[in-house]
């Protein structure tokens, strides 16, 4: 028995996501992806701190689309603003290094903080509200005939299938998260009194092998901790577009 897709499959986590942010969607976008979800998802990748006075903003904004029907949405938190007095209790320098792999393939000078980074093929500086649901409806509308995912029924595995690699290669990412809120009371920096709340946070990052174009059987890091969710990514090596991807529940 093999589970195949990109839903999450544990209601809960999908009714409180769909309650968070469903009554904030343009009708028509929303009405659209449950009507006919995209035969792949957008993933859309925060790149946060809490030690940022502009990010609580950008947070709530990926709340809300993370319950959109055919979105993954993913809170990388950072590590550069901590020089500002608070120490960011989720982030991790691997975190900080995925940003800046984005920098030279999406053309920009540096990073900047709150980002938003769609099927990484295009950002949002700050998460603008109506440039980010513009780029994921753009996104959900582009066909590109990925390779399928299939997660193995006892969750220890995941097949990607065939098709065509891009220029440079292709590698298959696992993101581990925790779905849903959290929420953090911050006593120093620029957010100092603030209590900021997050969404889908990310807790590791692995690269689980190269894809080459055929079948292939990936093992899914064994260290979850329980109510965490991974989410698998195809992503080419070098312009960092996202081929495909899909996210196994919480065990």
């Amino acid at each position: 028995m093999r589970t195949r897709g990109w839903l999450i499959p544990a209601a809960a986590v999908a009714a409180a996501l769909v309650a968070a942010g469903s009554s904030a969607q343009p009708w028509s976008a929303r009405a659209a992806r449950e009507a006919a979800p995209p035969p792949e998802p957008v993933v859309v990748e925060l790149f946060t701190a809490q030690g940022c006075a502009g990010c609580p903003e950008a947070n709530a904004r990926l709340e809300t689309v993370a319950a959109e029907p055919g979105v993954i949405a993913l809170t990388y938190a950072v590590d550069y603003w901590d020089y500002l007095g608070w120490e960011d209790t989720f982030a991790r320098p691997e975190f900080a290094q995925r940003q800046r792999a984005y920098r030279k393939p999406l053309r920009l000078r540096d990073v900047s903080t709150p980002q938003v980074v769609i099927d990484g093929r295009r950002q949002v500086a700050g998460a603008q509200a109506p440039a980010l649901q513009d780029a994921i409806d753009e996104e959900a509308a582009r066909r590109v005939f990925p390779p399928e995912i299939e997660f193995r029924a006892r969750g220890d595995r995941v097949g990607v299938g065939s098709g065509r690699v891009p220029a440079g290669g292709a590698e298959v990412v696992a993101v581990t998260f925790t779905p849903g809120p959290q929420e953090v009371e911050i006593d120093r920096g620029d957010n100092r009194g603030r209590t900021v709340r997050h969404m889908n946070v990310v807790r590791s990052v692995r690269i689980l092998g190269a894809w080459t174009g055929r079948s292939a059987l990936y093992a899914l890091p064994d260290a979850r901790e329980p109510g965490q969710a991974v989410a698998v990514l195809v992503q080419a090596k070098d312009d960092r577009r996202i081929l495909n991807a899909a996210v196994l529940g919480p065990h």
